[in-house]
C-alpha cells in the first residue's frame, strides 16, 4: 500500500539500497512519478524487457478526482486493476463505487486467497502482499440479482435520461420533457411507470389535450410511441427500478468503523441483456450525487471515486445534448470531490470532449487482428503524450496485468508514459459463493430501508380520484386562481362543502403533494433530473 512506503525522488542513477542502477531512460520516468505526498502504488516500472521494482508507478491521492481512464481487450486484467485501485482507496479512507458487470468483483469483500501466481507478481514488483477483505456493500438495480435494491422514482430520473432508456428521439425526448413539466406544475409525482403511463394517457383524452394546448400540445402519435415503449419495457421485467423506497446516493460517501472507505458493488449480471438500462442508471446515480454535493475545491483526497464499466454503452447512439450534459457533469463533479473513472475497451468508445477530462490514464493491451483494430491502436496512441517507447508495439505486446500508464502529478501535470507491471489484488480475485452474498446483503443496516417496495398515492391515483363521473378531467389538480374579490360570508351550506372538501383524501393528497414540491425543490438540472433536499 501507498501509505506503507514512500519512494524518494529519483535524482541519482543509483537505486535505493544495493539494488542496481536504474537505466537512465527508466530513472527519467520513474523521478516522474516520485511523489511525497500519499498515493496509490500501480506496480512497477518495465523497461527494455524488464521489470524494474525498484521504479514504483504511482497516482498521487489527491488527483484521483481529476477522472481518469482504464482501457483494454478483453481478457487484458481491467477487472483486476479497477480491484486493486479500489482496495487502495478504500485503505486511504476513499469510499468507492463499483460497476460489477460481470460479476466477479464481490470478492473484494474477502481475503485472496495465496497461490504462486499472486505470490510471484508480489516478489516480481516488491509488494508486500497481505491477503485482505474491504468493507464492502452490495447493490442491485431494482433488486434484480443479489443487492439491496437501488430504485429511482420516474420524476427525480428525468426526461433526458428516461428517453435514452427508452430509445426515444429527438422529438419524443421534448414531448417527454412537456410532460414532466406538466406534472410537476399539477403536483402529480411520477413514481413509478404506471404514473407517467396515465398522465401521458390523460393529456392525450379529450378532458386533457386543453392542458399542454398553449404550451405546444401533445400529439397522438408521439404519445403511442412512448406508451408503446412504456409498455414494451415493463413487459421485458423493469418496472422495479422504477419507485420507492428511492435510493439516496449519499449512502455511497460512507466510511466503515475502521476508518476504511466503503466500496459500493452494483451487481449488473442480471441486466447485462439491457446495457442500455445500466449504463444510463449509472449516469443518473452520478447526476444525483452532482446535485446534491457541496463545492470543495482541490481536496486531500476524494470523496468518492465512481468506476463507470462498459463505458462505452453510455455514449452508443447518444444524441449531441446528452453528450454535452455528460461532459459538464464529468467537467464540475471534480470541484464536488467525486473523481470518475470511464471503463471501456479503447480511447476511441468516449467521445473526445469527456476523453479530455480524463488525467490519469491506464491502458492495457489492444488487439490490432483486423483493419479496424489497427485503427484504434493508431488512435490510442495519439492519446498519450511523447513517450520513450514505440507505443504501437508495446501495446500489441504487453502481457495480463501489464499497462501503459500516464497520471497527474501533485503539480498537475501529466508524468512521463510507463510501461507497468501491476501488483496484485489483495482481495479474493473472484466472486464470492452466493450463499455469502447474500448473507451480506441481508446483514447489512441498509437492508431494511431499501428491500421492501412501496407504493403510496401518488399521479396515478390521483388522476383515477379526480376524475369526476361528468368527465371534465381533474380540475381540481389546477393550482387555485388568486381572489380578486373579499369572499362573501359562507352559507351554512358552503361550510358543509368546505369541510367535506378539506376532509377527502383527495384534498389531503394534494396538500402532501404542495408541502413535498416545496421541501424536494423540484427543478430540472443538466439531465433533466429533479434535485431532491435530502
Amino acid at each position: 500500500m501507498s501509505d506503507r512506503e514512500t519512494m524518494p525522488p529519483a535524482t541519482a542513477p543509483e537505486a535505493s539500497g544495493s539494488a542496481p542502477a536504474l537505466p537512465q531512460g527508466a530513472l527519467e520516468i520513474a523521478s516522474g512519478y516520485a511523489f511525497t505526498g500519499p498515493a496509490l502504488d500501480l506496480g512497477a516500472l518495465m523497461w527494455a524487457e524488464n521489470c524494474l521494482p525498484d521504479a514504483q508507478i504511482r497516482i498521487p491521492l489527491p488527483m484521483l478526482n481529476r477522472h481518469g481512464l482504464v482501457a483494454g481487450a478483453t481478457g487484458t486484467g481491467k477487472t483486476k486493476t479497477l480491484q486493486l485501485i479500489a482496495e487502495q482507496l478504500s485503505a486511504q479512507g476513499v469510499p468507492v463505487f463499483l460497476a460489477d458487470v460481470k460479476g466477479d468483483l464481490s470478492g473484494i469483500s474477502a481475503a485472496g486467497q495465496p497461490n504462486d501466481k499472486a505470490e510471484g507478481r508480489a516478489a516480481e514488483v516488491h509488494q508486500e502482499w497481505t491477503p485482505t477483505g474491504f468493507p464492502a456493500e452490495f447493490y442491485a438495480l431494482g433488486g434484480l440479482g443479489h443487492g439491496i435494491p437501488l430504485r429511482a422514482t420516474i420524476t427525480s430520473f428525468g426526461p433526458v435520461l428516461l428517453s435514452k432508456v427508452l430509445q426515444l428521439n429527438q422529438t419524443q425526448e421534448q414531448s417527454l420533457g412537456l410532460i414532466f413539466h406538466y406534472a410537476d406544475t399539477k403536483g402529480l409525482e411520477l413514481v413509478d411507470l404506471k404514473d407517467l403511463r396515465a398522465v401521458v394517457a390523460f393529456l392525450t383524452s379529450d378532458e386533457g389535450k386543453a392542458e399542454l394546448k398553449n404550451i405546444g400540445g401533445l400529439s397522438t402519435a408521439t404519445a403511442g410511441v412512448i406508451l408503446r415503449s412504456l409498455t414494451a419495457f415493463e413487459a421485458q421485467g423493469m418496472a422495479g427500478f422504477f419507485g420507492e423506497p428511492e435510493f439516496d446516493t449519499s449512502e455511497f460517501l460512507r466510511t466503515a468503523a475502521d476508518g476504511r472507505g466503503v466500496v459500493s458493488v452494483l451487481e449488473l449480471p442480471a441486466v447485462q441483456d439491457r446495457p442500455q438500462l445500466f449504463s444510463t442508471f449509472l449516469m443518473w446515480l452520478l447526476a444525483d450525487l452532482f446535485h446534491d454535493l457541496p463545492e470543495v475545491g482541490d481536496a486531500d483526497k476524494p470523496k468518492l471515486v465512481f468506476f463507470f464499466d462498459e463505458a462505452h454503452l453510455l455514449f452508443n447512439d447518444a444524441s449531441k445534448a446528452f453528450l454535452d450534459s455528460i461532459t459538464q457533469t464529468v467537467r464540475l463533479i471534480r470541484s464536488k470531490g467525486v473523481g470518475v473513472f470511464f471503463v471501456t475497451q479503447t480511447p476511441k468508445d468516449v467521445p473526445s470532449d469527456v476523453l479530455a477530462q480524463l488525467g490519469n490514464r491506464v491502458q492495457h493491451a489492444l488487439r490490432a487482428f483486423t483493419p479496424d483494430d489497427q485503427k484504434a491502436l493508431k488512435a490510442t496512441v495519439k492519446t498519450f503524450p511523447n513517450s520513450a517507447y514505440d507505443l504501437e508495439e508495446l501495446l500489441t505486446a504487453l502481457g495480463t496485468g501489464e499497462a501503459v500508464v500516464t497520471v497527474l502529478s501533485e503539480k498537475g501535470a501529466p508524468t512521463p508514459v510507463a510501461a507497468t507491471r501491476l501488483r496484485a489484488p489483495e482481495s479474493l480475485m473472484g466472486p464470492v459463493e452466493a450463499a455469502t452474498l447474500d448473507r451480506a446483503v441481508k446483514s447489512s443496516q441498509l437492508y431494511g430501508r431499501y428491500a421492501q417496495a412501496v407504493d403510496r398515492e401518488s399521479a396515478y391515483e390521483k388522476l383515477t380520484a379526480a376524475k369526476p363521473a361528468g368527465g371534465k378531467g381533474p380540475d381540481e389538480l389546477k393550482a387555485p386562481a388568486e381572489p380578486k374579490a373579499a369572499p362573501r360570508p359562507k352559507s351554512a351550506e358552503d361550510r358543509s362543502m368546505v369541510e367535506q372538501v378539506v376532509g377527502s383524501g383527495m384534498f389531503k393528497s394534494l396538500a402532501r403533494s404542495v408541502g413535498t414540491q416545496i421541501g424536494r425543490e423540484i427543478t430540472r438540472s443538466l439531465f433533466g433530473t429533479a434535485r431532491r433536499r435530502r
